[in-house]
């Protein structure tokens, strides 16, 4: 299977262009927002976050909604990527995959090390499992033409599969209290969306305005809103309408909507939420907080953690022959690229949102989260920058 297969793919070109740029900005946003919230804006920034907006909360807005248009996102991502993409086939998804799965199980175990006698700090457990892949792209971008675009790939395919891992733990291990009647309207909603999806419905209209619908209802039922963004995302047809076989195939109403949202999620949502959640004030904080168990464990299980896990999988992969290393790549570069997937950002900060109550706690899981995709992302930027591309003479 050729691994240059990418090329002929604008979409997937256009997806790693606008994730590399986002991730630019992002670094911009989170320094942004820790510069505010230790500035004498600090009490109209930590104010307007809390203030309401009708029924929720500026901040609870910011993560409940506009969050959900970044997990439809990341949704019809996964969709695409598994039907039609760069995880379409089974030899595709096994480097990634299970690269994934080791960068997954690998920090969380590390976490509940740290945190093994302290049951509260234990919910957190998913937090140094996830992947940044708007931050790790940008690194990478900044390294220019010196990193081989299967390396790139890989690093994409891995943060998706990343990503439904993340999207999987939230639902399974991150709801409240269920309400029944709203679960049952959710679930005729759900219906009534795979009925639109069977009947090849190419106008996007109708999704989105279920889409809608189904948010308040999972909202209302205890399961985390932003996962009905994942559930209309996977009703999306992907396929083309039966009407229309001579159209391309990026006219599906997935590639659509798709298309539509890049932008807007990589350059506005995952911005304001960045900047929403990474202030935290150093205001009585000493250094001794960096070496507290739960931001130990935290910054821990992203920099030794991812690294243990998604590199320990490539080696335990190509060593057993059941895998090849990204073509035109060293082990050097997949070193670097292991120690990128410990940006947790975005995703990392929203689990911690959802596993701690305690402002405190949460602030502990900032500082930690910050300490850990800093050192991943620099010792990754420092080990892509000297470590040399494979000649493959064979």
């Amino acid at each position: 299977m050729s691994n240059h297969s990418h090329r002929g793919n604008p979409t997937f070109r256009r997806f790693l262009n606008s994730e590399a740029s986002g991730g630019l900005v992002l670094m911009g946003v989170a320094v942004l927002a820790i510069l505010t919230a230790n500035s004498p804006l600090a009490p109209t920034y930590f104010d307007a976050l809390h203030a309401y907006v009708g029924p929720l909360s500026l901040q609870h807005w910011i993560n409940d909604a506009l969050m959900a248009v970044f997990f439809l996102m990341v949704g019809l991502e996964i969709k695409r990527e598994m039907t039609d993409g760069q995880l379409s086939t089974w030899p595709r998804r096994i480097l990634p995959g299970v690269a994934a799965i080791g960068g997954m199980a690998i920090p969380a175990l590390i976490y509940v090390a740290f945190n093994m006698n302290d049951p509260a700090a234990l919910r957190g457990w998913a937090i140094p499992s996830a992947t940044d892949i708007a931050f790790a792209l940008g690194v990478l971008s900044l390294l220019g033409p010196r990193v081989p675009a299967s390396l790139k790939v890989f690093l994409a395919a891995l943060a998706i599969i990343d990503d439904l891992g993340a999207v999987i733990v939230i639902a399974l291990f991150y709801t409240a209290d269920l309400s029944v009647p709203d679960l049952i309207g959710a679930v005729i909603v759900v219906v009534l969306l795979v009925a639109l999806n069977l009947r090849r419905v190419g106008s996007l209209t109708p999704y989105l305005v279920l889409g809608v619908v189904l948010w308040v209802l999972v909202l209302r039922s205890g399961i985390h809103a932003t996962l009905a963004g994942v559930i209309l995302a996977l009703t999306i047809p992907i396929k083309l309408t039966p009407s229309t076989p001579e159209a391309s195939p990026n006219d599906s109403p997935l590639h659509r909507l798709e298309h539509a949202l890049h932008l807007p999620v990589a350059f506005l949502v995952v911005p304001i939420f960045g900047f929403a959640n990474a202030g935290v004030s150093f205001v009585g904080v000493t250094p001794s907080v960096l070496v507290e168990p739960l931001t130990l464990g935290v910054t821990a299980g992203l920099v030794l953690g991812k690294l243990i896990g998604v590199f320990g999988a490539v080696v335990l992969m190509v060593r057993t022959g059941l895998a090849d290393l990204p073509a035109a790549a060293s082990w050097g570069q997949v070193l670097g690229v292991s120690l990128l997937c410990g940006i947790g950002f975005t995703m990392s900060l929203f689990i911690g949102l959802l596993a701690f109550d305690d402002p405190m706690m949460q602030d502990r899981v900032k500082f930690g989260i910050l300490a850990g995709s800093l050192l991943s992302g620099l010792a990754g930027y420092v080990i892509l920058r000297v470590a040399r591309r494979e000649v493959q003479v064979k």
